[in-house]
């Protein structure tokens, strides 16, 4: 809002189609009346961001838009020179087009095709109100000369018609007579001004990850492997899959790879476990206390990744209602003396010119009552704690009694929970609320240091006080005894959290699940319902509102509407996107459902941006996840026309021409991702490390060790046979 250096920190992972040639980032300024203004563009093509293996971090300057140069989508066409005694005539062939760019206010076109051989031309029919248009016609120009069927090239230009003004360009393709197949649209080709940095510059962090992903079958080699470790542990030294890969991988790439474990093993109902097979590894080989889970090891890694899993509503009823109250009341606190600002201290005071002193009484005295009733819904959240939380954190602490049993290792046990719990799930919350969904915008640089000062406060907390006094911020000494304070209700808080009466996971859901009463999900979405009669286009689709709980999946019309219409969660049996050219809308998904008879039911929903059709997908599938009955395809398309749009069979009844997905993804903010998909992330990790895993084998002196490596390898390495040799 009013701002013209704006900072947003927003991760987006999008799923591309392999043949993308060009990712364009378009910077736009918000209008509450009328259609927002374009201020710029960047465009980076595949090649250029390929070409980084680390990924794109820089400032690139934004370029002006020239609606010509706005194109995409490719054409399919067959060109051909025919000669007789007579005449040469060019054939063109047109058969459809895909992709094209939305030219009208319903995000659609009205495309015809063009084609321009030396001053001659010919044009397609207007196929109306579509960006996948279906032509199936044959052009003709004959030739006057031969010679002119020797020389120039086919232009082929594709247009948006317009009833009123002039029509607007969507591509061109220029080729050879004779040639056959899709070809990209290409922009008129005029040169792109960079505008000298006059329109600004945008800071992008682009990574491509290019994968192919073959059929489950596959893979399960792969996860068979991974799974034996975790439910048949050996002893704690011997190598296993999982050992493996902690030592092919990066300190880069390691979160990426626990964040793939921790999915992998939500899917398989062994999160639990799997992570007590970590941290018993990780404890054992800790030799001194003070540095237990202090690395980026693949066991904290892949708590922090679980923590996120399943404790995100948990985090946001502890900390949403403090969060909120300090965006709203926006105080000035400082207590580092050398960032005091008294002149911004006496535009906010009523009482004229205040003092350092004063300044640092005010704050110490708000950021004790923030810090306050933070610890106090901590504190009293035990039973909002979800249960597999508590499960893990109760075998960690049992862990590292049992390697620590020394009396003067007894806060040891304490500071493993806290570690996780405070300094690396809390605080980061309190520290960017944005990021954890907390708040919709960033927190201006008020709050902003309000918030740090905070996190800095809560890390104290979680380190149980021990390092209180020993670092360079001598000016957070105020705060120490609050902290100090809250270390035995701290321990006593962890002591309850620990207290349950499942002693594995086996009982518990693996699952991000919710309890029956709590509203997971709701906002408005635009519904269309696939039965009944086919209303217009623009009536298809109705504004309706909508909640989601573990039972079901409620609608009406306002939020405050008393009928409500609900569709139980247990008769979900699929939750997919639908293709663009269904209906020719963006981000829409379907859910699938099937009725006490057996009949299945599809409703499909319009979410506003990609970002929001993520969150509904994956809240709907975490909800629906121990459903029975699942079904194993789905049509990504829609029935119109008496005829599936993506398969083009007739029967409305017939099987799914896609397979579906039951993958639930790790973090509302994420793309769904499916099994296959993290199962192929696995295998390259162990795949770019397969030079490391051999030398590993043979260079260990046990010969157990050694015999045991090397029928690990084994198995690797024939996995790896299998995947390449498809």
């Amino acid at each position: 809002v009013k701002n013209l250096n704006p900072f947003w920190g927003e991760e987006y992972t999008l799923h591309l189609p392999m043949g993308f040639h060009t990712l364009t980032f378009y910077v736009m300024d918000e209008d509450t009346i009328g259609h927002d203004d374009v201020i710029g563009k960047i465009s980076l093509s595949k090649e250029v961001i390929a070409n980084q293996s680390k990924g794109l971090d820089n400032w690139l300057n934004l370029t002006r838009v020239d609606p010509d140069e706005e194109v995409q989508g490719e054409i399919h066409v067959a060109l051909e020179l025919h000669r007789d005694a007579q005449t040469t005539c060019l054939r063109c062939h047109i058969v459809e087009a895909r992709d094209l760019a939305p030219r009208d206010i319903t995000g659609t076109s009205d495309p015809f095709t063009r084609i321009l051989y030396n001053n001659l031309s010919a044009e397609t029919s207007i196929i109306k109100k579509t960006r996948f248009p279906h032509w199936d016609e044959t052009l003709e120009l004959c030739l006057d000369e031969a010679g002119e069927a020797e020389s120039g090239s086919v232009t082929l230009e594709v247009w948006d018609w317009d009833m009123v003004g002039k029509n607007d360009f969507l591509g061109k393709v220029r080729s050879a007579q004779d040639q056959t197949g899709w070809f990209r649209l290409l922009p008129l080709g005029n040169s792109e001004d960079d505008a000298g940095g006059k329109l600004g510059a945008l800071r992008l962090k682009v990574r491509l990850a290019e994968e192919r992903i073959l059929p489950s079958l596959y893979y399960q080699p792969l996860i068979d492997l991974l799974v034996e470790a975790v439910i048949s542990p050996t002893e704690v030294d011997d190598p296993t899959p999982l050992t493996l890969l902690e030592e092919v991988t990066t300190v880069e790439s390691r979160q990426d790879i626990a964040m793939t474990l921790v999915k992998i093993f939500l899917g398989q109902g062994l999160v639990v476990p799997f992570l007590d097979y970590l941290n018993t590894r990780e404890v054992h080989h800790t030799t001194d206390p003070n540095t237990l889970f202090r690395s980026n090891s693949l066991a904290s890694k892949a708590m922090e990744q679980f923590m996120k899993a399943v404790g995100m509503i948990y985090l946001h009823e502890v900390l949403k209602p403090i969060i909120n109250r300090i965006f709203e009341e926006k105080k000035y606190i400082e207590l580092d003396p050398c960032k005091i600002d008294l002149n911004r201290c006496r535009r906010i005071s009523f009482k004229g010119s205040v003092s350092e002193e004063e300044v640092r009484e005010s704050s110490v005295g708000m950021l004790q009552t923030y810090l306050n009733s933070i610890m106090e819904a901590i504190v009293n959240s035990v039973s909002q704690c979800p249960l597999a939380m508590r499960v893990v954190f109760k075998q960690l602490h049992k862990r590292v009694e049992e390697q620590f049993p020394e009396p003067e290792n007894e806060d040891v046990k304490y500071l493993a929970i806290s570690g996780f719990f405070f300094l690396r799930f809390f605080a980061p919350a309190i520290l960017t609320p944005k990021l954890f969904h907390l708040r919709d915008h960033h927190a201006d640089t008020r709050t902003s240091r309000t918030l740090l000062l905070l996190a800095k406060a809560l890390q104290s907390v979680g380190n149980l006080g021990l390092q209180l006094g020993h670092g360079k911020e001598q000016w957070m000494a105020p705060l120490h005894p609050i902290i100090l304070c809250s270390v035995a209700s701290i321990k006593d808080f962890l002591d309850k959290l620990i207290d349950v009466d499942h002693d594995s996971g086996c009982d518990v859901p693996q699952r991000a699940v919710f309890l029956p009463s709590v509203t997971v999900k709701e906002g408005f979405l635009q519904k269309h319902k696939a039965e009944g009669p086919q209303l217009l286009k623009r009536f298809a689709f109705k504004k309706r509102y909508f909640w989601l709980s573990s039972e079901m999946l409620s609608y009406a019309k306002t939020p405050d509407w008393q009928a409500r219409s609900s569709v139980p969660i247990q008769c979900v049996c699929a939750v997919e996107r639908v293709d663009e050219n269904a209906f020719q809308l963006q981000n829409v998904m379907q859910v699938i459902t099937r009725d006490p008879e057996g009949q299945l039911h599809t409703m499909y929903l319009q979410c506003k941006n990609v970002n929001e059709l993520n969150q509904w997908l994956s809240a709907i599938r975490k909800a629906s996840i121990y459903n029975e009955r699942m079904l194993p395809s789905f049509h990504p398309g829609a029935h119109r026309g008496n005829k599936w749009t993506c398969c083009l069979q007739s029967e409305r009844s017939a099987l799914g021409c896609s397979r579906t997905h039951s993958a639930v993804t790790l973090g509302d903010w994420s793309d769904p991702l499916d099994p296959d998909a993290e199962a192929q992330t696995i295998y390259k990790e162990l795949l770019q490390g397969r030079d490391k895993l051999r030398y590993v084998s043979f260079s260990e002196n046990s010969p157990s060790h050694c015999h045991c490596k090397l029928n690990q390898g084994a198995c690797v390495n024939v996995f790896c046979f299998q995947i390449v040799s498809v």
